[in-house]
């Protein structure tokens, strides 16, 4: 018997809302959420909020960049940089954020939980 993953995406809050090439927390239930507009790239992306160095809810006040063709976020409290396509540290640690997929549909943010 096959079971079946429940997908929801949820609407996190309308595009303009976020910040070009900057973030903001998004909440879903007691989760937070790192909800990113990369304009540069023209992509969004969605992590979880807590930096897992020193478990704090700051990922979404980091900073956005790329390092080759990856995007990436640094916490600002540490510095420690993140894929956010992958959720991998690219500072060479073995820390990792959750990822969420991310859709625009009519000027409004959808995010991807399960």
């Amino acid at each position: 018997m096959e079971v079946k993953e429940k997908v929801i995406w949820f609407y996190a809050c309308k595009a303009e809302d976020v910040p070009a090439n900057g973030g903001v927390c998004v909440k879903y239930g007691d989760q937070q959420i790192a909800l990113f507009n990369f304009t540069r790239r023209g992509e969004w992306y969605a992590t979880q909020n807590m930096c897992p160095h020193r478990q704090q809810m700051a990922i979404s006040r980091g900073m956005i960049g790329s390092e080759g063709d990856e995007p990436k976020v640094a916490c600002p409290f540490h510095k420690k940089t993140f894929s956010l396509k992958s959720g991998s540290c690219t500072s060479g640690e073995e820390y990792s954020l959750k990822t969420y997929p991310v859709k625009i549909e009519n000027g409004k943010v959808y995010i991807k939980v399960n």
